[in-house]
């Protein structure tokens, strides 16, 4: 079978390879892929920022197939259209993983390759509003998003909420979660397009961050606060702690900016703000989560779609950073767009 192997001698360190089928042990589901997404976890490992690489692998930690096997375990989901939680280990704490936790797609096989073997209690019945791409866009960034913005941040009806760098997978989902629960949503990005297709989507307000003086003007319009649901962090997090009305909550689920060289504590115990750091998502998390796309219907951003052979196209298009939505490869050739 064709996977898309993470091997080091190869260019970019990613090839298309004929690989044997796996083979299942007890409690084991054979998944015959149908549409998986790119995260930006994928991009990281190949370019070797993960911890613990292990060549060779095959990457994609979301998917939604079809269960072609079964062994020793509940049969009912047999013939059926399905997605995975991506969590191995996640524990038994609902405050943080464990020291074990892992996710699909590096160590263990992922879902770029046309089977992926996992325990069948990982698997649930794919949304029935969804499509195959839809589906498969949906669950690690939809997850971690789900932890940030509704475990974590607690948004609620009538709040100010502010969801930094629009347009990627995490921030995409955070926004639909905190409008559908009835939030004010603000989102920032240096790209105007991306803050105008925010603003078609209903978007309260918006703000380039490339602009001189860009939040205090948010500030002007918005009038501060409660949620600021960020994964850049770097030293703009200054910025997010003045944004934020009297005890307000910053989330931080990511740091592509890095570190900040300083900030400023002063204003976090004046304000009595709360930094929580957030991460993935708990089984719990991630059943809450399709409970609330089933409830809502909600549909997921996708942003584009490309046959598993230009699967390194899909990699190209986040490297670039124009994505609005989560990037979805079509492994049986449907639903491309």
């Amino acid at each position: 079978m064709r996977a898309l192997v993470l091997n080091e001698a190869a260019e970019h360190r990613l090839r298309i390879e004929n690989i044997e089928l796996p083979k299942l042990s007890d409690g084991e589901a054979l998944v015959r892929i149908k549409a998986a997404a790119l995260n930006h976890r994928d991009e990281w490992i190949r370019e070797g920022k993960y911890a613990k690489i292990k060549y060779p692998s095959v990457l994609g930690s979301d998917g939604c197939g079809v269960v072609e096997e079964i062994t020793g375990a509940d049969q009912s989901l047999w013939g059926q259209e399905v997605i995975m939680n991506p969590n191995i280990n996640w524990g038994s704490s609902e405050l943080a993983q464990s020291a074990d936790y892992e996710v699909y797609g590096m160590p263990a096989w992922g879902t770029f390759a046309e089977y992926t073997v996992v325990p069948a209690h990982r698997l649930h019945p794919r949304p029935a509003h969804l499509t195959a791409v839809q589906a498969a866009a949906l669950p690690l960034a939809g997850m971690t998003a789900w932890r940030a913005a509704m475990a974590q941040g607690e948004v609620a009806p009538g709040q100010n909420v502010l969801i930094t760098g629009i347009g990627g997978g995490v921030a995409q989902f955070a926004f639909e979660f905190s409008q559908t629960v009835g939030a004010q949503v603000y989102v920032t990005s240096g790209s105007a397009d991306k803050l105008q297709r925010a603003v078609e989507m209903g978007a309260a307000g918006e703000a380039n961050y490339t602009m001189e003086n860009w939040h205090k003007q948010l500030n002007m319009v918005s009038g501060g606060f409660d949620v600021i649901i960020d994964g850049a962090a770097g030293d703009q997090m200054n910025v997010l702690l003045d944004l934020l009305r009297p005890g307000g909550r910053l989330i931080s689920y990511g740091a592509t900016l890095g570190r900040p060289e300083f900030l400023n504590v002063y204003k976090i115990y004046w304000k009595q703000l709360r930094l929580q750091g957030t991460t993935m998502g708990s089984d719990k998390d991630f059943s809450d989560m399709l409970e609330f796309i089933n409830e809502h219907k909600m549909l997921p951003i996708v942003d584009s779609v490309y046959p598993f052979e230009a699967i390194g196209d899909a990699f190209a298009r986040m490297q670039q950073g124009e994505q609005f939505g989560k990037i979805v490869v079509s492994m049986d050739g449907t639903e491309q767009h």
